[in-house]
């Protein structure tokens, strides 16, 4: 998954537009089915997702055995599936977040594609349920990703700065042999597509600087009148940036839109793709605008409850604006260059152009 907050639900296209030569929209599904679960009858294949890039559905079998459902990604072979899933068995390994289980992955013979197959967690799409949510509970829930944030952050350390990736010979029997794969993953490590993510440095401020006028960039006309700004403030921030940081795991996509929920509580967190390490002041300020300003105007309740779940994992680091700035920038537009859709139910067009430069100014001139 490129960068850019609502990237899936972006760039959606039907499946029949990732269809094989024969027509047929599942055929690199099935042939993956067939190498996960040889034998297996399936009964019906639901498209979850189908996208540019990667496709997700729930596989149903009809023989009786188990798993009765699965999940399967596809996408094009060395597009990060590998990687995605190293991370994710390495999460549920080393922190309490809760993980589908990886069943198997591979590469699809004879489609050029990569699969993955995931247990089928139990919840509804947090997503369409967060605004719905008892206050009590959406705040519970906001508190829960900042503990996720926290042992991410105390589980994963990193020499450098920028994208993540298996370094060596870990190819998918490495990876799904080693319940904790996650000692293959470095910066700099073999990292099978950029998504518009800076290459990988040992200095913070020039990798920063990078992965934020990246960002201001790609920002579309809109936007245009707010750009000289934000370069300047990109521009005076630099000086006082810190020199040497510790680099984390920065899941820049770790958002209610990509978890589910069960009775008022998170029972899977998903999509682990395309990850990133940085400075951990920048991971809070990404997971605090996803949570507590992407879907509805926070009195303040939603960050303190995602500050104080932090805390119960480890000292909360101070967030510098210019983090705050750049990863709202960062969540405007998807890595297709188009508008990223707020809120739920989600706006787009003018309205979702309207909210990026609402919270650009509130940074701006906070």
């Amino acid at each position: 998954m490129t960068e850019g907050t609502d990237e899936d639900r972006g760039a959606d296209t039907d499946a029949g537009d990732d269809a094989d030569a024969d027509g047929s929209p599942y055929g690199d599904v099935d042939a993956a089915l067939d190498e996960a679960f040889p034998g297996r009858t399936v009964e019906s294949v639901t498209t979850v997702h189908a996208g540019n890039r990667k496709r997700t559905v729930v596989a149903r079998f009809g023989d009786g055995r188990a798993p009765a459902t699965a999940v399967v990604q596809t996408a094009p072979a060395g597009s990060g599936l590998r990687t995605e899933a190293a991370l994710a068995r390495s999460v549920a390994a080393r922190t309490d977040v809760p993980v589908p289980e990886v069943l198997g992955g591979g590469v699809v013979p004879g489609h050029g594609r990569a699969f993955v197959v995931t247990e089928h967690a139990a919840g509804e799409d947090l997503h369409a349920r967060f605004v719905a949510l008892a206050p009590a509970r959406r705040t519970a829930v906001a508190r829960e990703f900042g503990r996720y944030l926290a042992g991410l952050h105390a589980a994963f350390a990193f020499e450098g700065y920028g994208p993540v990736g298996l370094r060596g010979p870990a190819g998918w029997e490495a990876v799904l042999d080693d319940p904790d794969p996650g000692s293959a993953l470095a910066v700099g490590g073999r990292r099978e597509t950029t998504g518009g993510i800076p290459e990988a440095s040992d200095d913070w401020a020039d990798w920063f600087l990078r992965y934020a006028t990246a960002g201001v960039d790609a920002l579309p006309a809109g936007f245009d009148d707010l750009r000289p700004r934000l370069r300047a403030e990109l521009a005076d921030e630099r000086p006082r940036l810190p020199a040497s940081p510790p680099s984390t795991l920065y899941p820049w996509d770790l958002r209610p839109g990509n978890a589910l929920v069960d009775d008022g509580r998170v029972t899977a967190v998903v999509d682990w793709g395309q990850p990133l390490a940085a400075d951990p002041a920048l991971s809070l300020a990404k997971v605090e605008h996803l949570v507590c300003d992407w879907y509805l105007d926070d009195d303040g309740s939603l960050a303190t409850a995602v500050r104080a779940g932090y805390r119960e994992r480890r000292p909360l680091p101070s967030v510098p604006s210019v983090y705050r700035l750049a990863a709202v920038v960062r969540s405007a537009v998807d890595g297709a260059g188009v508008v990223t859709r707020p809120r739920y139910p989600e706006v787009d067009g003018d309205d979702a152009v309207a909210f990026h430069r609402e919270r650009i100014r509130a940074v701006l001139d906070g």
